[in-house]
């Protein structure tokens, strides 16, 4: 019966390119009616077709994981690619469909980031081994979107443009300047402003991992007079600054919590202050997390829709003052970060087993395509509370970006 199911929903779900699919019996089908890419997997026993009918965005990855799907004659991107393409173009899961309106009805409750919570969620991917992300990150370990102006960079250009893109929107304009980077991860964005634009920073964190690796390379890089992290929730920051940064950790703050989020944006600027927060959005809307994705990789995170973070911007009393889209960068990091895993794997192996390997080659392939193919988007918003404290038009950010220290010196350092 769950084999009839399932090829009902695929054949309603594929409709761009071609998916080929071997059925424990033996048996294959294929699916798609337009063109677009091809890919092929089986499923290995027949107690998967029940899960993959009545939840599959949870049961996917765990039969990826578990071995009972396996591509044939292709890679697990190249299936979530087509997957990914055919949820946002094509037809739907009519299972999946459902489950996804359940999704989002409950989401203030799974995204409740008290911060003990929200501590625990941090711990559960970023205090994983170190090692595991010097093997796929570039050389200054910045877990975040990367910037491509022209695609052709490396990872550790882009990486660097990427600080150098998101110092120019700060206006850092005279040395000494006090900036609060909020989710510093492993000090990369704190020690370039410090060293490349005589800014005193202070990085809060809720890794201690990432704290303490922090602390050692700000040490390392003679910045520790300039430069300080601390295991502090952002919610009990209590001292005005001349600026703020965050970097991918929005996603993390929970849509309960926007407004607390941007009150204290506000309540820590200076009156001439300025703040620049970047993070992952979506363009179709709300919606939800992938279960997948929150079960095994970010627990209580969500990538917000630009309609469910205004709101909370213009309650706080926050000019916005420069909104930036980055379309397709995200694509481009990751898809390095996976050549790189790829390249580490037998490395990485060591370090957890195979279970891991494949969750993680689930979890890039398919952040990978929510970007490529998906609705997936970057967004860079900078805030003032004064709309007088800026130029009048944007033409000195890209001003101060071309006299900042060039890309070349700050990817090699």
């Amino acid at each position: 019966m769950f084999q009839k199911l399932l090829h009902a929903a695929l054949d309603r779900l594929v409709v761009l390119g071609r998916l080929t699919v071997r059925y424990p019996d033996g048996t294959r089908r294929s699916y798609g009616r337009e063109p677009g890419p091809e890919a092929a997997f089986a499923i290995r026993h027949p107690a998967a077709l029940r899960r993959l009918v009545l939840n599959p965005a949870l049961a996917f990855g765990e039969h990826y994981m578990d071995g009972m799907v396996e591509p044939e004659g292709c890679t697990i991107a190249d299936v979530l690619h087509l997957l990914v393409l055919n949820n946002y173009r094509g037809g739907r899961h009519p299972a999946e469909a459902l489950l996804a309106r359940w999704r989002r009805a409950r989401r203030r409750l799974d995204q409740r980031n008290a911060i003990a919570r929200a501590k625990r969620n941090v711990a559960h991917h970023y205090d994983l081994s170190g090692r595991l992300y010097s093997l796929f990150l570039d050389r200054d370990r910045q877990y975040s979107c990367a910037y491509f102006p022209t695609g052709t960079e490396t990872l550790e250009e882009a990486q660097a443009l990427k600080k150098r893109h998101i110092a120019a929107k700060l206006r850092l304009d005279r040395p000494g300047l006090d900036v609060l980077d909020i989710g510093s991860g492993w000090g990369g964005m704190a020690i370039t402003l410090a060293r490349d634009f005589g800014a005193r920073v202070t990085g809060i964190t809720l890794s201690q991992e990432q704290l303490a690796a922090s602390r050692r390379r700000a040490a390392e890089a003679g910045v520790a007079d300039r430069v300080r992290f601390e295991l502090v929730d952002y919610r009990t920051w209590d001292r005005p600054v001349d600026r703020i940064v965050s970097v991918g950790m929005f996603e993390h703050v929970g849509i309960g919590n926007y407004a607390t989020f941007f009150r204290k944006v506000r309540d820590a600027l200076k009156p001439d202050g300025v703040a620049l927060i970047h993070a992952i959005g979506m363009m179709e809307g709300p919606a939800s997390i992938n279960p997948w994705m929150a079960k095994y990789i970010f627990p209580g995170a969500y990538c917000p829709a630009l309609s469910e973070i205004m709101p909370a911007i213009e309650r706080a009393g926050l000019w916005v003052t420069d909104l930036e889209i980055l379309r397709l960068h995200y694509a481009l990091t990751l898809a390095e970060w996976r050549r790189r895993f790829a390249a580490n794997r037998d490395a990485i192996q060591s370090l957890y087993d195979e279970r891991f390997c494949r969750m993680f080659e689930f979890y890039l392939a398919g952040c990978e395509m929510a970007f490529r193919v998906g609705d997936h988007m970057n967004w860079q918003v900078q805030l003032t509370r004064d709309k007088a404290v800026l130029p009048l038009t944007r033409d000195w950010m890209m001003e101060a970006e071309r006299a900042a220290p060039s890309h070349a010196r700050l990817a090699a350092e």
